[in-house]
């Protein structure tokens, strides 16, 4: 299997006034079509670890070592890569759906016309054709009524529907990785199946990689094939997902697997069809 992304020694670092490394050396490798899990309390440095895979880290963070990604014309580090590279990169290469889609939607901005841009920008879509692939990309998420959302701000839709226009615009320029950052977390528990089914049957169907963060173990393990554990900014155990439930390495780990059944025992099945 090659490797679509490889981190080698990853760390970020705080650079204000009281500089201090708040990740350090995460190292892995992702294949193509493998999905990984990144699982950890809060704090742990999941999220800081995505962003700077994605090179969105901001002033006065900076990433260290090493994240190589596979993409077209030749491999890219994220770490040392200059803003014009990333820009190509990120959707084309790489797409990301995080936790809250205002952090990836424009409130001032109708649905289509945003939808629209990475169509046009990296796939050169124009007139028709352009608005028929803004249709499709609403109507492959199960948008009811395209042309209604397309027409539509942000706040006319509800959480369940700006999360699936934040999957839709992830997927839009074709990305062969998606990094899934606590993509259900503020939705109600109700419409949180209905995303992850969404999520699991777009990669499975296009074929990308998939990095999936959560706190939730239950939710990782039920569709990824590894898993990656997290605290307080360090790497604490990286295995196949049946192995890290079955036989986990690390105390913390196993404390993590130890409460997840003891609150899954109190909780009806969900359903979720876990990799296992």
């Amino acid at each position: 299997m090659s490797a679509l992304l490889t981190l080698d020694g990853l760390g970020v670092r705080f650079e204000g006034a009281e500089p201090r490394t708040l990740v350090h050396d995460v190292s892995f490798d992702l294949g193509e079509g493998e999905r990984l899990g990144i699982i950890g309390e809060s704090g742990s440095g999941k999220s800081l670890t995505a962003l700077a895979i994605l090179g969105l880290l901001a002033h006065p963070l900076r990433a260290r070592g090493r994240a190589v990604l596979s993409a077209s014309g030749g491999d890219v580090d994220v770490v040392t890569a200059s803003q014009r590279r990333l820009d190509r990169v990120r959707g084309s290469a790489v797409g990301a759906v995080f936790q809250e889609p205002l952090a990836s939607l424009d409130p001032l901005m109708r649905i289509g016309k945003q939808l629209a841009w990475p169509f046009a920008h990296h796939r050169g879509l124009r007139g028709d054709a352009l608005r028929r692939a803004v249709l499709d990309a609403l109507a492959d998420v199960q948008l009811p009524h395209p042309e209604r959302i397309a027409r539509a701000y942000i706040h006319e839709i509800s959480g369940g529907q700006r999360q699936r226009v934040a999957i839709a615009l992830a997927l839009a320029a074709g990305p062969r990785l998606l990094i899934a950052d606590e993509p259900t977390t503020a939705l109600d528990v109700t419409v949180q199946a209905g995303v992850l089914a969404l999520l699991q049957r777009e990669v499975e169907e296009r074929g990308m990689s998939l990095i999936f963060i959560s706190h939730d173990l239950p939710v990782v393990a039920g569709i990824t094939d590894r898993v990656l554990v997290m605290r307080d900014g360090r790497q604490v155990e990286l295995a196949g997902t049946t192995t890290l439930l079955t036989a986990p390495a690390a105390d913390y780990t196993r404390t993590l697997v130890s409460a997840s059944r003891e609150l899954e025992a109190f909780l009806p099945d969900r359903g979720e069809g876990a990799r296992r």
